[in-house]
Formats: C-alpha cells, structure tokens, sequence
C-alpha cells in the first residue's frame, strides 16, 4: 500500500507590496532559490495584521501602521521551501517607496516588474496568486496616477 502523508499547513501573514510604479518588492530568504513576499508566520494567538507588522520591520526595515496596510484575501499554495507543506497566506496590500534593508534570514530584496518577476524563481504562491493580482492591482492604479501627473499631482503620501 501506498502511503502519502498529508501536507502540512504553514499561516502566513505577508505584503504584496508595490511602489506606485508598477514594481513589486520580493525577496529571498538565505539559502533558498525561490522569491517570495516579504512576511512570515503567524504566532500562536497573534493577529494576521499583527504578524504582517511585525514581520516586514524584522525582515525588511519597514514601519508600517495598520492603515497602511490593506486585506486583499487569503490564499493557499505549496510552500517553496518546505516539503509537503502548504502555505496558508493571509494577504496585505502595500504601497511604499521603501528601500528594503534585508535583515534577519533575508537574504536579497529587490524591486521588479511584472516581466521581470515572471522570468524569476518565485515562489508557488507569488507565481500563481500574486503576479495575477499584482497586474490586476497596478492596471487599476495607472489611469489614476496618469490622470495626477497631467494635473501636476501625485499619489504620494
């Protein structure tokens, strides 16, 4: 008989964080092939957004309020990094124009377009989920900052 064990599941609270120029931040943790979001697991008790916060400041340097950060859904892929698990995401929206500081187990961040992104390792859940989202998300921004830059506006907070 044939055995297969039953994937286990990893809660994630992560970013698809976005510059307003169409770029997304992923990143890559040390040893590891695959480009993911910038996030992490969800402690036992904490709060999703809790965890984003915390997360993105150990990871990245980045100090976000919870205003800053909008729900977008949940979503659930293979984990890069871990075999016969799922990754159980817990998906924020970010706009910022930050420069990543990598700390903690990252290793690189970087700022990509969507055709740069696709031609990379990514991570299930950013390959199959967030790109799709992240072009749906930046599609809906680009009439609306073209619309400000002709008024000598911009989105900037």
């Amino acid at each position: 008989m044939n055995e297969r064990r039953a994937a286990r599941t990893i809660r994630i609270a992560a970013a698809l964080i976005d510059d307003r120029a169409g770029r997304l931040l992923l990143v890559r943790k040390a040893g590891a092939r695959r480009f993911m979001l910038a996030g992490g697991k969800i402690e036992p008790g904490e709060a999703p957004l809790d965890a984003l916060l915390r997360e993105l400041d150990e990871e990245i340097g980045l100090t976000l309020s919870d205003e800053d950060a909008r729900y977008v859904g949940r979503f659930s892929a293979p984990a890069a990094n871990e075999p016969d698990h799922i990754v159980d995401a817990e998906i924020f929206h970010v706009r910022a124009s930050h420069l990543p500081q990598p700390r903690a187990e990252i290793e690189a961040a970087v700022w990509v377009d969507h055709v740069e992104a696709a031609a990379m390792p990514l991570a299930p859940l950013v390959r199959d989920h967030i790109l799709p989202l992240a072009r749906t998300l930046c599609a809906a921004y680009e009439p609306l900052v073209a619309s400000l830059s002709k008024r000598g506006r911009s989105l900037s907070r």
